[in-house]
């Protein structure tokens, strides 16, 4: 996916300590008018987003369409 989308796009993810202790996976969005915008996602929903976007490695979440957290969802 192109950077000229006008959906949201994945630019960034990082491991980062939840409030709970655990790992949390932040993902950094960018949008087509410059802004950017963070999501928290839970280990599970981390893991899931890493297999609908067939990554093995948090660097290849970069590019993927925002969308690609929601489908993975309850993997």
């Amino acid at each position: 996916m192109s950077r000229e989308s006008p959906e949201a796009v994945i630019v960034r993810a990082e491991i980062v300590a939840g409030h709970d202790g655990t790992a949390e996976l932040l993902v950094t969005l960018a949008y087509s008018n410059g802004a950017t915008g963070a999501i928290s996602l839970d280990q599970q929903t981390g893991l899931d987003l890493l297999a609908a976007c067939g990554a093995s490695g948090m660097n290849e979440l970069i590019g993927q369409p925002w969308r690609r957290i929601v489908e993975g969802a309850g993997r």
